[in-house]
């Protein structure tokens, strides 16, 4: 059985330059989705629902292999970020910040291979002692489709929180000097595990959907 690996065979949309933005036209895709809001490093449900994406994502390889006799690589954590406030986002008020993190799935899973998961992994949580939250996560996870179209995307190796000089670089120089505002919420995707690398080689896929105001 073939393994069907997104970040090989949509290869410009997992990789960039490190030097400059570059433009792309983003299709739609399936993602497995979940909404929340507080700082990433501190706030118990960032780190419930990342849990629960895994969780539930790898449960639906394992049903995908069963019932549809097909087999794929998990993709990578992806989130889009935004706040009420957008002077909160670029301040760096991460108890403001708003997110939807992602996983995407293959466009033949449905919402009937979700909820036959779904069970299954409530059932692992019984006696844990955060099975309460985990499993108002776990109930708040949808499938969902999301279009980017044209975005300008970019590279980043380091630590999450030094991420802030490159957007600002991309609204306050990029962005106006070629003529884009932005369209859409800021996204990022994290090409490997913080706790596996050294801080100045954690790889991030950062991407602003764009449109011309020509």
């Amino acid at each position: 059985m073939d393994k069907i690996d997104f970040k090989k065979i949509d290869k410009p949309f997992y990789t960039a330059r490190t030097d400059r933005w570059e433009l792309v036209d983003v299709p739609e895709r399936q993602f497995l989705a979940v909404e929340g809001q507080g700082d990433p490093q501190t706030s118990p449900a960032y780190s419930t629902a990342v849990s629960a994406l895994y969780s539930l994502s790898y449960g639906l390889k394992f049903r995908s292999k069963s019932v549809h006799g097909r087999d794929y690589v998990v993709g990578p954590l992806e989130g889009l970020w935004w706040a009420d406030d957008m002077e909160a986002y670029r301040a760096g008020d991460r108890a403001a910040w708003k997110w939807r993190m992602m996983i995407r799935q293959p466009d033949w899973i449905t919402d009937t291979d979700l909820e036959a998961v779904r069970p299954a992994v409530l059932g692992k949580l019984k006696g844990q002692a955060e099975a309460g939250a985990n499993a108002e996560t776990l109930q708040a996870a949808v499938l969902t489709s999301y279009r980017e179209g044209s975005s300008l995307q970019r590279l980043y190796f380091g630590r999450y929180v030094d991420e802030a000089p490159l957007l600002v670089d991309l609204h306050d120089r990029f962005m106006p000097e070629h003529g884009y505002q932005p369209d859409g919420l800021h996204h990022e995707i994290y090409l490997n595990d913080p706790r596996k690398v050294a801080p100045e080689k954690i790889r991030t896929l950062l991407r602003q959907p764009v449109r011309s105001l020509a």
